[in-house]
C-alpha cells in the first residue's frame, strides 16, 4: 500500500478555503501561513509566548466548527488495505432461442461455455497527515487567576485543533469530487475546444444549450439572475436524474453499461445556483413542484472562496486530476453522480501522546488517514455555464 504524506497540500488548502490565499493550481506547492502577530509584550508566559501574565479577565474565542461537505464517506474495515470493485464489463448479448426453431434430426449443443465478461479495479492509496500540539500545565498557570480560566484556555486550543482538522478533512473530501469533475470534463470535451462553444453528454454546458435552443445571447454573468435560464437549467438537471435510472454507457468515463437507482443518485449544487433556483423559480409559480430542483446537497465553493468569494472563484477548479489531466475552468454549478463514483473510506482519526518529564510538557499528535477514490466506471455528470 502506498501512503502519501499530504501535510503540505492540506496547509495550502486551508488558505484557499478560509480566504487567506487566492485559488492556486493544485499541485499545491503554495504553503499557507495562517498565523498572525497578536500582541507584542515582554512579560509573556513560557508556553505559547503570547499570554500576558496575570490578566484580570480573559475571554476565549472558542467556536466549534462542524463543517459541511457532500455525503461521500464510506464504510471502513480494520484489516487489509485494498478496496476491490468487481463489475460486469458489458451486458450479455441475446441470441436465437432454439426452442421455437426445432428441426428434425438436428443436434442442439447444451454444453457451450459462455464466459461472463468481468473486470476488477483495485484502490490502494492512503493519504495521511498529522497536527502536533504541545501542552503544559505548571508553566501556563501564571497567566490565569483560577482553574476555570485555565480550563477555558485549554478548551479553546482543543477546539482550534478540531476546527483545523475539520477544515482540512472537508477540503480533502471536496477534492475527491473536484478531481472527478476535471477528469469528466477532460473525457467529454477535447482539450483544444473552447468551453463556451460546446457541450457534451457528461460535461453539460447549460448556457450553451440554452442559447442554442432559444437563439439567445445570454452571458454567464447574467445567467444566474435570468428566471428563464434557471428554469431551463433545472429542467435539464431533472432530465439527467431520470436518465441515470436507465441503463446507458453515456454517463461514465469508462463507457460501461450502468444505471443508478434513484436512491443512489447524489446531486451537489453550487450555492449561487441553488439560491437562484429557490429565488427565481419558486417565487414565480404556484406549481413549484414541477420546476424546483430535486433533493440536493449545496456547497459554497468547489475548490475555495478565493479572496473575493465571487462566482468566478467559487465556481472555478484549477487542478491536476487523479487521472493526471490539467483542467482549469470556472462556471461549474453542479454535479450529479452515482454514490459509488466517488468516495472516502477507511478513515482513521486518532490521537497519540508523549510526556516529556525533563521539560514537563505533553505532545499530542492528531492524526488522520484515509483513502480517496474516483471510479470512472460509475455515472458522473458535470453541469457548467460558459
Amino acid at each position: 500500500m502506498e501512503v502519501k504524506q499530504i501535510h503540505e497540500i492540506v496547509n495550502a488548502i486551508t488558505g484557499e478555503v478560509t480566504g487567506k490565499t487566492d485559488l492556486v493550481a493544485e499541485d499545491l506547492s503554495n504553503i499557507v501561513d495562517v498565523g498572525t502577530e497578536v500582541l507584542g509584550a515582554t512579560s509573556v508566559d513560557n508556553y505559547v509566548h503570547k499570554l500576558v501574565d496575570r490578566i484580570g479577565r480573559v475571554v476565549f474565542v472558542n467556536r466549534p466548527y462542524s463543517g459541511s461537505v457532500p455525503s461521500v464517506l464510506k464504510d471502513g474495515w480494520e484489516y487489509g488495505s485494498i478496496l476491490e470493485k468487481i463489475t460486469m464489463d458489458s451486458l450479455p448479448e441475446a441470441q436465437e432461442n432454439d426452442s421455437w426453431n426445432l428441426t428434425k434430426g438436428q443436434s442442439y449443443d447444451p454444453n457451450v461455455f459462455y464466459q461472463p465478461e468481468v473486470s476488477a479495479k483495485f484502490f490502494n492509496e492512503k493519504k495521511t497527515f498529522e497536527i502536533p500540539m504541545s501542552f503544559t500545565e505548571d508553566q501556563v498557570k501564571e497567566s490565569f487567576t483560577d482553574v476555570t480560566q485555565l480550563n477555558g484556555f485549554m478548551s479553546m486550543i482543543y477546539t482550534g485543533i478540531e476546527t483545523s482538522m475539520t477544515v482540512k478533512v472537508d477540503s480533502l473530501i471536496m477534492r475527491t469530487i473536484v478531481s472527478m469533475i476535471g477528469d469528466t470534463i477532460h473525457a467529454d470535451i477535447p482539450e483544444s475546444a473552447n468551453y463556451s462553444t460546446t457541450s457534451g453528454v457528461k460535461a453539460v454546458n447549460l448556457l450553451y444549450l440554452y442559447n442554442q435552443k432559444f437563439g439567445g445571447q445570454l452571458t454567464k454573468e447574467a445567467a444566474l439572475t435570468n428566471p428563464e435560464f434557471i428554469r431551463f437549467a433545472s429542467y435539464v438537471i431533472a432530465l439527467y436524474r431520470s436518465r441515470f435510472t436507465r441503463v446507458s454507457k453515456l454517463f461514465n468515463i469508462g463507457g460501461k453499461d450502468r444505471f443508478t437507482a434513484t436512491e443512489n443518485i447524489t446531486t451537489v449544487l453550487l450555492n449561487e445556483f441553488a439560491q437562484a433556483s429557490g429565488m427565481y423559480l419558486n417565487s414565480e409559480t404556484f406549481h413549484d413542484d414541477y420546476v424546483k430542483l430535486p433533493t440536493t446537497e449545496v456547497v459554497p465553493y468547489w475548490q475555495g472562496s478565493g479572496l473575493t468569494y465571487g462566482f468566478d472563484k467559487t465556481s472555478k477548479i484549477d487542478v491536476t486530476t487523479g487521472g493526471k489531466n490539467k483542467i482549469t475552468i470556472d462556471g461549474v454549478i453542479g454535479v450529479m453522480f452515482d454514490k459509488n463514483a466517488v468516495g472516502v473510506y477507511n478513515s482513521n482519526k486518532r490521537v497519540t501522546s508523549n510526556y516529556n518529564p525533563k521539560a514537563e510538557f505533553i505532545n499530542n499528535y492528531y492524526k488522520w488517514d484515509s483513502n480517496y477514490f474516483n471510479d470512472f466506471n460509475e455515472n458522473f455528470v458535470v453541469f457548467f455555464v460558459q
